[in-house]
C-alpha cells in the first residue's frame, strides 16, 4: 500500500506556467528532491534523506524517479535465473515516471504518459496536488484523481536542488 501511495505521487512536482524553461526562486520549474513524505493526515512523516529521488519540471512536463527502500537494493547477479522475490527487491522500490502537467489555481494537476507502474497510464488517469511554494520548499497535497476526492491524501515536501 506504502508503493502504492509514492506511485499515485506522481511526483509529485509540478512547475508553474511560464514562458521560459528556467528557473526561478518564485517558479516550480527545475529539479526537485523528495526530503520528507507524510502518508496521511496526522501520521508521522517518512524521511527521504538516504532515499536516491530526483523530479525535473520543465514548464508543461515533469519526470521523476524514486528509490523507495530503506535501504540499498540488491543486485541480482543474473536476471534470466533470477527468483521472483529477487526480482522484486530489486525492481519493486524503484519508481519512474513521466508525463504532463497543468497549474491552475493553487493546483497542479498531473497526467502521467509513461510509468513503470501501467495502471497509472490509462486514458483519463490524473491526479491533482494543492501546492505551496515557500523559498526552496515546494510542498504538495494529494485531493483528488479520476476517482474523485482522496479521503487520506499524503502530503510531500521537496526541496529545490537547482
Amino acid at each position: 500500500m506504502k508503493r502504492l501511495l509514492f506511485v499515485t505521487l506522481g511526483a509529485g512536482l509540478l512547475a508553474s506556467p511560464g514562458t521560459g524553461a528556467q528557473s526561478t526562486a518564485a517558479s516550480i520549474q527545475g529539479v526537485w528532491k523528495i526530503v520528507e513524505a507524510t502518508p496521511s493526515p496526522g501520521a508521522r512523516p517518512i524521511l527521504f534523506a538516504d532515499r536516491p529521488n530526483l523530479t525535473i519540471m520543465t514548464a508543461r512536463h515533469y519526470s521523476r524517479v524514486e528509490v523507495q527502500a530503506d535501504g540499498p537494493r540488491p543486485v541480482v547477479p543474473d536476471v534470466a535465473k533470477a527468483t521472483a522475490d529477487e526480482l522484486r527487491a530489486a525492481w519493486g522500490p524503484f519508481v519512474a515516471e513521466t508525463g504532463t502537467y497543468e497549474v491552475a489555481g493553487g493546483s497542479i494537476t498531473m497526467r502521467p504518459i509513461a510509468s513503470k507502474n501501467p495502471a497509472v497510464m490509462g486514458s483519463g488517469v490524473f491526479i491533482t496536488y494543492g501546492y505551496k511554494l515557500e523559498g526552496r520548499t515546494l510542498s504538495l497535497t494529494q485531493q483528488r484523481n479520476q476517482n474523485g476526492p482522496l479521503p487520506n491524501p499524503f502530503t510531500l515536501k521537496l526541496e529545490r536542488v537547482e
